[in-house]
């Protein structure tokens, strides 16, 4: 094999893993094993590593398998948006056929390893993965309320992990998806404030009322409150074995308030400066507060 088939068959291999990486997204991939994670230590009594590794690994694949279905459904509007043009099937470098193996094998292998597990978890994945591709994908180009329907399979890995470590669904597991599904609210509607024109040339209903405007924010604001409250629930021990101290309460708290603080700047200013430090600080929370439960929970 001579230099130039070395180097044209390294490009094609190069190409193609980018491309995987695209159709699954694998930083939001990345992103929900850390929060699946997250429930896993807030749940277990002792570590098992295996289980911990089986759940990173399912969850991954679940996420990647939700991406793929998504994307093959708005191969059409991805071509239309600056943002989404360049992924691999808009372009054509990727074809719908493979696409659907990908998405259909993540899902094989997702789910059979969190059914691994226990099969409670392999069913809130299966759950996860049909919200995602069957009502939240379809919707958008329907009703905002698509953002109400896509907050509930966004909200599964936080307490998927709690589940994964006591095969149980109960209130623990209950408030931590209470805690995903509020902070989806602020933080997607800030998304959809910034691509506002381009979800509208694409004929998505991303923004309540489908319009950027004080209601909107108000809403952003109502649903952030909402959130914090429920975040510092567990510290008045009123999840079950979920509870926290108040220092860390606190903690949560100033997050939350640091979040409402950019949605008071965002009502009165309706600029995308704000819409966007709402949405950075949105991910500051998200990022920061299983961590801080976490902590919490190995000081007590």
């Amino acid at each position: 094999m001579n230099a130039t088939v070395i180097s044209e068959t390294k490009t094609s291999m190069n190409t193609l893993l980018s491309d995987l990486k695209q159709l699954t997204k694998v930083g939001l991939s990345l992103s929900v094993v850390f929060s699946s994670i997250a429930g896993y230590l807030l749940g277990v009594e002792v570590v098992d590593y295996k289980i911990l590794f089986l759940l990173a690994l399912g969850g991954f694949f679940m996420v990647g398998a939700s991406n793929a279905f998504n994307q093959i459904i708005e191969k059409d509007t991805d071509a239309i948006m600056q943002r989404t043009k360049n992924r691999p099937l808009p372009t054509g470098r990727m074809s719908v056929n493979f696409a659907m193996f990908v998405a259909v094998l993540f899902t094989v292998l997702g789910l059979s390893i969190l059914y691994s597990i226990n099969p409670k978890t392999a069913l809130f994945g299966a759950v996860s993965i049909f919200l995602y591709t069957c009502a939240y994908t379809p919707l958008k180009s329907v009703t905002p309320l698509t953002v109400f329907v896509g907050a509930i399979p966004g909200a599964i890995p936080f307490m998927l992990g709690w589940v994964a470590a006591t095969n149980q669904f109960g209130i623990e597991a209950g408030f931590l998806f209470m805690i995903q599904f509020f902070w989806q609210f602020p933080h997607f509607w800030a998304i959809g404030w910034l691509q506002d024109e381009e979800y509208k040339k694409a004929g998505f209903n991303m923004l309540p009322m489908n319009k950027k405007d004080k209601n909107a924010v108000k809403q952003i604001i109502f649903y952030t409150v909402i959130m914090i409250f429920v975040s510092v629930a567990p510290v008045l021990k009123v999840s079950g074995d979920f509870y926290i101290h108040p220092i860390s309460a606190v903690l949560v708290a100033l997050l939350g308030m640091y979040m409402l603080y950019f949605g008071f700047k965002l009502h009165k200013s309706e600029t995308n400066i704000d819409a966007r430090k709402l949405m950075l600080s949105s991910i500051l929370y998200i990022t920061l507060v299983p961590i801080i439960y976490v902590v919490d929970k190995f000081l007590h």
